[in-house]
């Protein structure tokens, strides 16, 4: 590339690998994604860490892993001062780096019109914050329109949250964030590098598509859903119980064949329409005689079961919560298939790489394997965490703890649905042994870190006179970027 490329990162909102062509899918169609990946890199095996919408994107953000951001759950976010205690975000340092950033669509911040450090933002939030006054509800009310909650659309409980949108096609969420997406390279592509992260809202539930996109699918053609296991009852019972909240208000108690092939179906749907928005972005960047210079990531903030174990959404570390797509497109135009471990929160070290712009050193992002960057991420295990329990995978083995003292072992070579629960079984007890260590080890080096504004010292303070003299100050806050504020 002549000069530094923008850089555009489109974000669905659980989006599961398995759901999209280029990842074997044949029962849809999503013909501009897989350009994505026929004109780059497909990584095979990228797991979301924290399969939980805000963590994820936290993480991703700042390029720190989220037991050291402590944000675990939707209900937790950056403190507000983090920028006096020496954190910076993605777009925060393309800025001072000559670049124009924009966040269009769903972020998912608190409060939700921050920018965390983006200069231009068209926001339009989750399908399930109707009260939002963002930029689409403020599109949809000039239009006559509103935002409606699921359960306004005919059969939401019946069909266990899968309808036809009440809104007419050119109104839904999805379609208003790819236009906001291409409006802005329309305005300001020519202007010099721009930065441009789009979070579609979409297909995250309600599923609920128009006509348009749902006719060429088609229920049957649907595959099957992995079946639970007693073992995990007690999962499934705690995401029955989740769903039954106000946001959703679905009761997944019951959750027959039939149901779980609609929602698929409908799903489906929502991920063309979302393909469509992709087709529509690129359009706008050939139309501009901006894609030769311009650099495409691909992810998911996680995936979702679709009845998998008797499951619906996010939020456990089995495989279709946790494995997401990752594609990042290059202007050579040359087709790479990457079958080592990564993980979403390389994102960020991957975007500042593009930009020649340093990351800092304290993040636990490095950029992707294989597309000419030095320091590139080199993962021998993944570990991750979100509010109910850690995980960690080893490329084959994947062992998980819950707050409800329950754990799962899966050999995913042997058993890639996660049928067997191999943690009491002798002839992996060595295994087990290994990666309990191995990810104990991480959660108690990670909490040591994550209160590094609270670090008084690292060396020692008993033989210096200043310290022993009245009116002594600690600094506080220590900053993350202050070598005293981390171990040594």
């Amino acid at each position: 590339m002549s000069k530094r490329p923008n850089i555009i990162f489109l974000m669905p909102d659980q989006l599961r690998h398995d759901f999209l062509g280029c990842y074997g899918a044949d029962f849809l169609s999503t013909p501009n994604i897989d350009r994505l990946a026929q004109e780059g890199t497909l990584y095979e095996t990228c797991y979301s860490e924290h399969p939980v919408c805000v963590p994820a994107r936290v993480s991703l953000m700042t390029g720190m892993h989220g037991f050291r951001t402590g944000v675990l759950d939707n209900g937790q976010f950056l403190r507000p001062d983090y920028r006096e205690m020496g954190l910076a975000t993605w777009p925060e340092l393309l800025n001072d780096h000559g670049y124009y950033t924009a966040a269009i669509g769903k972020m998912h911040f608190y409060p939700w019109d921050a920018r965390m450090g983006f200069q231009y933002r068209s926001i339009t939030e989750d399908k399930r914050w109707i009260h939002i006054r963002d930029d689409y509800f403020q599109h949809l009310r000039e239009a006559g329109y509103r935002k409606y909650h699921g359960n306004e659309h005919d059969g939401y409980f019946e069909h266990k949250g899968a309808v036809i949108n009440i809104l007419p096609w050119e109104h839904t969420i999805d379609h208003f964030v790819g236009q906001e997406a291409c409006r802005f390279i329309d305005d300001y592509g020519a202007d010099g590098p721009f930065a441009m992260m789009v979070g579609f809202p979409g297909p995250h539930c309600p599923y609920d598509p128009t006509e348009r996109f749902l006719e060429s699918i088609d229920p049957e053609a649907m595959p099957p859903a992995v079946p639970p296991t007693e073992d995990a009852e007690p999962l499934r019972l705690h995401s029955v119980e989740g769903n039954k909240r106000p946001w959703n208000g679905v009761d997944y108690g019951e959750f027959t064949p039939e149901q779980i092939k609609r929602v698929r179906a409908y799903y489906a749907a929502e991920v063309q329409q979302i393909d469509y928005e992709v087709g529509q972005i690129l359009e706008t960047l050939e139309r501009k005689g901006l894609m030769e210079n311009t650099v495409i990531l691909f992810s998911a903030d996680h995936g979702d079961y679709l009845g998998d174990h008797g499951l619906i959404g996010k939020g456990t570390f089995f495989e279709t919560s946790v494995h997401v797509p990752m594609i990042v497109r290059v202007p050579d135009g040359v087709e790479r298939v990457s079958p080592v471990l990564v993980t979403l929160n390389d994102v960020m070290a991957t975007i500042l790489a593009y930009a020649g712009c340093p990351a800092p050193d304290y993040v636990n992002s490095a950029p992707l394997p294989g597309l000419g960057f030095e320091g590139e991420a080199d993962h021998d295990v993944v570990v991750g965490a979100c509010g109910p329990g850690w995980w960690i995978d080893d490329g084959r083995w994947r062992f998980s703890r819950y707050n409800t003292g329950d754990t799962y072992l899966y050999d995913r070579d042997a058993d890639p649905d996660e049928q067997v629960n191999l943690t009491d079984a002798p002839e992996a007890k060595e295994v087990r042994k290994r990666l309990e260590a191995r990810l104990t080890n991480t959660v108690m080096a990670f909490t040591t870190e994550a209160h590094f504004d609270h670090r008084v010292y690292m060396a020692d303070l008993s033989q210096r006179p200043a310290f022993g003299r009245e009116g002594w100050q600690r600094p506080f806050p220590r900053r993350v970027d202050d070598p005293q504020a981390r171990r040594q």
